[in-house]
């Protein structure tokens, strides 16, 4: 595991590598909104060797290698314009939470079984858990969330327990529209979302672990991260 400030020290190439996570947090403390300071450093500081971070990026995905960004991290990628993707530049952000607070609660998730994407092979629905202030879904014209259901680019959606995507509250935590919670890029090799996979790694993560019997000690999060493993380099 590698931390990606070493590329700007120059002491590590991105093409060594197959998988690329872009993790959650406040990075630089959301200054000029969530994302938006580190957006700007990764399109314009030029790294050692030439060019910028973003071109590098660009030149990850385009080879066909793996990219998980989870809330803060989908954020990222939504604002460089690599999700949805297609080379159009920044065609959706994730806006403050419909009913104006910070969201910390576990969502129930559906997927989408005509969805590209890797890392949710084999899903029907997962629980995970949310924690952000800005995660609706809001694009650059009216009926672009419908328009990326229907091509199987929103892997991962809010959903009652039943398994119906719902935009009510609070099964949808911040109000995106036909309960968009991920996307994902033609490929299906780019995977954003808002809920955090990496925080349910173990069966004892989930507030109802003790009520609830498991088959396994895994959480249901690992899931992603081991498909994109069993993923052809």
């Amino acid at each position: 595991v590698r931390h990606i400030t070493e590329i700007y020290a120059g002491t590590l190439d991105l093409d060594d590598y197959g998988f690329l996570v872009l993790i959650g947090g406040f990075l630089d403390g959301d200054d000029l909104g969530s994302g938006r300071a580190c957006v700007n450093r990764f399109r314009y500081r030029p790294v050692p060797g030439g060019g910028t971070f973003l071109e590098r990026l660009e030149g990850f995905v385009d080879a066909g290698r793996l990219v998980l960004g989870v809330c803060n991290g989908f954020q990222l990628l939504v604002k460089l314009g690599l999700l949805p993707g297609g080379g159009d530049g920044q065609q959706v952000t994730l806006a403050p939470n419909a009913n104006g607070r910070f969201e910390d609660r576990w969502v129930h998730l559906a997927a989408d079984p005509a969805s590209p994407c890797v890392f949710t092979r084999g899903l029907e629905r997962i629980e995970l858990p949310v924690r952000h202030g800005e995660g609706r879904i809001v694009g650059a014209h009216e009926g672009v969330a419908a328009e990326l259901v229907q091509r199987g680019r929103v892997p991962l959606r809010y959903a009652i327990p039943g398994g119906e995507p719902t935009e009510s509250y609070p099964e949808n935590p911040n109000g995106s529209p036909l309960g968009v919670a991920s996307l994902c890029n033609e490929a299906g090799t780019v995977l954003g979302l808002m809920p955090h996979p990496e925080a349910f790694n173990h069966r004892t993560n989930h507030p109802r672990w003790t009520r609830e019997p498991a088959s396994t000690e895994e959480g249901a999060g690992l899931l992603l991260f081991r498909n994109a493993y069993a993923q052809p380099a």
